[in-house]
């Protein structure tokens, strides 16, 4: 009897050996399967579609991330882990464990870009391409390719360039989504928040064109509407608009200009040398300077000139202008010699980031 009794025990030491070994040779496999391919701490990948975790798993293989995206899946079965990664773009974590780099997978990555009005396009795709959203030249290369977008849209885009059509804000724009995307989204906003709440404007790109040169001329809201009729009355009468701000656009530079520059420089963003309204908007004006635009002052004056506090004063006759040309250099001056004593001076005009 004791003989039969110790031949089950026998077999289920066996049994129990065996499970164990079987237990050690998975852990083993798990541990060697879970091991990264990359040396990176992180790694930015987007995906553009949900997908399964076996899914999102197969496509870190393929690029080379990790190397046995089944030993990942067996972790997250036994971890209870999420199946699913939704769209978007993710930071996968690899020098912190699988389990790290499976709770990576389950959070997207977050990011608000803020896209400044007094920024034309080159200057918002090199904030893009330093937040990781896309690379500069891709966004512009799709800025210059309007008709790409035009089917979406009921509004006329210019053959040329977006510019103006780029509706400034704070965007949601995750590393990698790439520039069609981002564009999408200022295109959509302009709809959403300027051609829509405006009723279909006529005229949309002249519109733009002196509504962008309003942006970058004001500092203050109020004198918006001002400036806006001044550009009018100039038109009007057949006068060069002399805007300092469109010949740093053609130069594709923001910095104070020298005197010869106003000459000198070959563009027909160069107002000073031709006549009428540049060929395009020189940035992307917002709802408020647009609307100003829109519904100009009616007022006489012919010119105007920025104080150092961003007031500006406005007069009809050159004459005038020479007056406060000379007040605008007093000011400068007491501001320059308050700051070198010490009292501080008045706050400096807004430039464009």
């Amino acid at each position: 009897m004791s003989g039969k009794r110790k031949r089950p025990r026998k077999i289920f030491r066996r049994i129990l050996v065996l499970v164990l070994i079987g237990l050690l040779l998975l852990g083993a496999w798990i541990f060697q399967g879970v091991a990264t391919v990359s040396k990176a701490p992180t790694i930015l990948i987007r995906f553009e579609k949900p997908l399964s975790l076996d899914g999102a798993l197969d496509e870190l293989k393929k690029r080379r991330v990790i190397e046995n995206p089944g030993a990942y899946a067996i972790v997250a079965r036994l971890t209870n882990k999420s199946r699913e990664v939704r769209t978007g773009t993710y930071r996968v974590i690899l020098n912190r464990g699988p389990i790290m780099l499976l709770d990576s997978l389950s959070r997207p990555v977050v990011k608000k870009v803020r896209l400044p009005e007094t920024n034309w396009a080159r200057r918002n795709a090199n904030i893009l391409q330093k937040a990781e959203v896309c690379r500069a030249d891709e966004y512009m290369d799709l800025v210059r390719r309007p008709q790409e977008f035009q089917a979406l849209f009921k509004f006329t885009l210019p053959k040329d360039s977006l510019e103006g059509y780029l509706y400034p804000d704070t965007y949601e724009l995750p590393p990698l989504l790439g520039a069609r995307g981002v564009i999408l989204r200022q295109l959509l906003a302009f709809q959403r928040k300027v051609w829509d709440p405006l009723e279909h404007p006529k005229d949309l790109h002249r519109l733009l064109t002196i509504a962008s040169l309003v942006e970058l001329e004001t500092k203050l809201a109020q004198e918006r509407p001002i400036v806006a009729g001044l550009i009018e009355n100039r038109l009007k009468k057949g006068m060069r608009l002399q805007i300092d701000a469109s010949i740093n656009y053609g130069l594709q530079k923001w910095r104070p200009l020298a005197r010869s520059e106003y000459k000198s420089v070959d563009s027909p963003y160069n107002l000073y040398l031709h006549d009428g309204l540049p060929p395009s908007p020189i940035c992307s004006p917002t709802f408020t300077t647009i609307r100003d635009t829109l519904n100009p002052d009616k007022h006489p004056y012919l010119y105007y000139v920025a104080l150092p506090d961003g007031r500006s004063l406005f007069s009809e006759t050159f004459d005038e202008h020479r007056q406060n040309v000379k007040r605008r250099k007093a000011e400068i001056k007491a501001a320059e010699i308050a700051s070198e004593v010490g009292e501080g001076g008045p706050s400096r005009v807004g430039e464009p980031q």
